[in-house]
């Protein structure tokens, strides 16, 4: 009986054709299985039909960009890993990627090491929404209420409150270590992987847009707050 694990299954989203077959030859051969779609409608139809480990989803698509894939994909709860490809200096392009739930992003052209390393980073996250018994599956801070099994984040009237997946999983890291004087290191250990390529400033850019989501004041914060010198602390 053949009791090896399934390789890690990677959809790459990418119109370039040369670009396509060069990752899919060297991600074969790391030992993934890897399906492709060149445009954004069909690669978002793939996304919602299969059961991927990761998406590889280039912004500029034909037919849907991949903004639009990644917002729509969000919005339906499929918190598959996403890493976008993005032009060189195409800043807006990864701000707005990263608030609209995607977990990492790469400026082409980049080295084959470094896309490595990332797609490992990613698959060594921590699950978003784990169905183990005794884990947290809800829990309310003021008027917000998180469900962690739908990964939905509620007001007490009902208003939703829009996060991205890494903002999720960042709040969620938060609430698991409410009390702890978490260091930015410790945090970005901890959400991003021990191997991130972002730097600690990525933990303040983060915890500014989660603040202007959750905080009734985001300039004097009641929960994420700020430790001077040493990282946040999670008084909810």
């Amino acid at each position: 009986m053949n009791t090896s694990p399934r390789p890690k299954r990677i959809l790459l989203i990418e119109d370039e054709h040369g670009l396509v077959v060069t990752l899919t030859d060297r991600l074969l051969g790391e030992g993934y299985s890897v399906d492709s779609a060149p445009d954004g409608v069909r690669g978002e139809k793939l996304a919602r039909e299969g059961t991927w480990d990761i998406i590889i989803l280039d912004v500029m698509l034909p037919h849907k960009g991949g903004l639009e894939v990644c917002r729509d994909l969000r919005g339906d709860g499929i918190a598959t890993p996403i890493l976008m490809l993005t032009a060189r200096g195409e800043v807006y392009d990864r701000v707005v990627g990263l608030k609209l739930g995607a977990d990492d992003y790469l400026t082409k052209p980049f080295e084959m090491i470094e896309l490595l390393a990332r797609i490992e980073s990613l698959l060594r996250r921590p699950a978003l929404a784990p169905n183990v018994p005794g884990c947290l599956t809800q829990y309310r801070f003021g008027s917000v209420e998180v469900d962690f099994r739908t990964m939905t984040v509620r007001r007490a009237d009902e208003t939703p409150v829009e996060l991205s997946a890494r903002e999720f999983q960042l709040l969620r890291y938060f609430i698991e270590h409410r009390g702890e004087v978490l260091s930015r290191e410790i945090i970005l250990n901890g959400v991003w992987g021990y191997d991130a390529m972002p730097n600690t400033r990525t933990i303040d850019t983060h915890v500014t847009w989660l603040r202007q989501k959750i905080e009734e004041n985001p300039r004097h914060p009641q929960y994420i707050l700020t430790v001077y010198g040493v990282g946040y602390r999670f008084a909810g």
